[in-house]
């Protein structure tokens, strides 16, 4: 878990940002097949979520130090 935090906050503004709409597409996925009762591990979807969480909140850590630099 550290080790994959780690690399996530050594990855650039734009790849977390594309990361993000990659893990939303495959939440969708996720639950789609949830619905069609295809999905063979309900944990992904909660794992997915909290990844998207983790990733927005580096983001907004970023942000808010450049906009507490700035000033």
């Amino acid at each position: 878990m550290k080790a994959k935090l780690k690399e996530l906050r050594d990855r650039k503004i734009e790849d977390l940002k594309r990361d993000v709409v990659e893990k939303q597409k495959h939440l969708f996925d996720l639950r789609s097949q949830a619905v069609t009762e295809k999905l063979e591990d309900p944990t992904q979807i909660g794992k997915t979520r909290r990844e998207i969480a983790r990733i927005n909140t580096i983001i907004r850590e970023r942000q808010a130090a450049e906009t507490a630099t700035a000033k």
